[in-house]
């Protein structure tokens, strides 16, 4: 091996940029979808006391099936279920849904099997599919990136993946898939394919918009993936989980690592969603202020998906990178991300909004 070859990495890994979004010391950071409110004095005081008595049993080894845990997520997601509900059996959570989705990819992909998605989607499943040797598949969403169905169903009959990946809302548009969309394919795929619906920023969709959750009592191969780190407001915490038939769950176990939920995590998390109406009770509040800014960007003269998320992707320019510079010199951070000649932005608060339509309004003139 010569010394140019060091160290000796996998060839497909080889020249391959680390996935992350820029870590910009500025005023107004609105690029990675965060929950610009943090969590209540008495909130903060309940996960101190919950993260010191977990301390008091670091000797021992946390407990591998966070039964209680799961038990509180299953709750949780009852409410978005219907009437049948989640039971604990049905639950399974990882260090965010980033541990979730590569778990199922480790356990459901692998050599010889593929998995599909519909550009533009999440910029890191083919990263899972890279890091599992599954092979990548990326259909093509419609010009409103709607999904095409007959041609997504197409695709699929066509390449027989073994795990689906649709991101509802979707990341980076913000669209959501309608029930619909979820049943056909979930049909497509049959017993040799499972369907994700990565639902990590479900809890801001728009009024009369369902959670895939309710179809899960009629589609074994479904699964649905939410986190903590959007709505919670809990980046920070890395807690991300799944709904499913128990069979899938059973199945991830034989790929999870031993103890992967650690129990300083299981107790911050279940100290969090104690919290749940006070965590969430701004989700409104940014609802509101994201239609306002598709609003606004629209009587500005921008093409503006529509969006059930907490962001906005928004268009188009000759020169993005160029834009998105001028707003960080004006101590402004969005992300570039998306097809060429888009930007999404995170929706932050009042005033923050604020600071970005000046900035965006100001860049915009200078470059006039």
């Amino acid at each position: 091996m010569s010394a140019a070859a060091w160290p000796p990495l996998r060839d497909e890994l080889r020249g391959v940029e680390p996935y992350g979004a820029p870590q910009l010391d500025v005023p107004v950071q609105l690029n990675v979808n965060e929950n610009p409110y943090g969590p209540s004095e008495a909130c903060v005081a309940d996960i101190a006391a919950a993260a010191a008595a977990a301390a008091t049993t670091l000797n021992r080894y946390p407990d591998r099936e966070f039964t209680a845990l799961r038990t509180e997520l299953a709750a949780y997601l009852s409410r978005d279920a219907g009437e049948r509900g989640i039971a604990p059996a049905q639950v399974w959570a990882a260090n965010g849904s980033n541990e979730v989705m590569l778990q199922l990819l480790q356990a459901f992909g692998g050599p010889g099997r593929t998995a599909v998605s519909f550009a533009p989607t999440y910029s890191m499943y083919p990263e899972y599919a890279r890091d599992t040797s599954t092979r990548w598949v990326a259909g093509r969403r419609a010009d409103d990136f709607a999904l095409d169905l007959d041609a997504a169903r197409d695709l699929v009959k066509t390449e027989q993946p073994s795990v689906i990946l649709l991101p509802s809302p979707n990341n980076p548009t913000g669209t959501a898939l309608p029930p619909e969309a979820v049943g056909v394919l979930c049909e497509a795929a049959g017993d040799e394919g499972i369907v994700v619906v990565d639902e990590a920023y479900g809890e801001f969709r728009r009024g009369g918009v369902p959670s895939a959750l309710e179809l899960l009592p009629s589609y074994r191969n479904l699964v649905v993936t939410r986190t903590m780190s959007k709505a919670f407001a809990g980046a920070g915490l890395r807690l991300g989980y799944l709904a499913a038939a128990p069979e899938i769950c059973d199945a991830i176990r034989v790929v999870r690592l031993p103890y992967h939920l650690s129990a300083v995590t299981q107790a911050v998390a279940l100290a969090a969603l104690r919290h749940a109406p006070e965590l969430l009770g701004k989700v409104d509040d940014l609802r509101r202020e994201r239609d306002a800014l598709v609003g606004w960007l629209r009587a500005e003269g921008y093409d503006v998906a529509d969006s059930d998320a907490n962001f906005c992707l928004f268009g188009r320019f000759a020169d993005r990178h160029a834009v998105w510079q001028g707003l960080v010199d004006r101590g402004v951070l969005i992300r570039e991300t998306g097809p060429e000649g888009w930007l999404r932005v995170s929706v932050g608060t009042p005033d923050e909004m604020a600071a970005f339509r000046a900035a965006l309004s100001d860049v915009n003139g200078v470059r006039a």
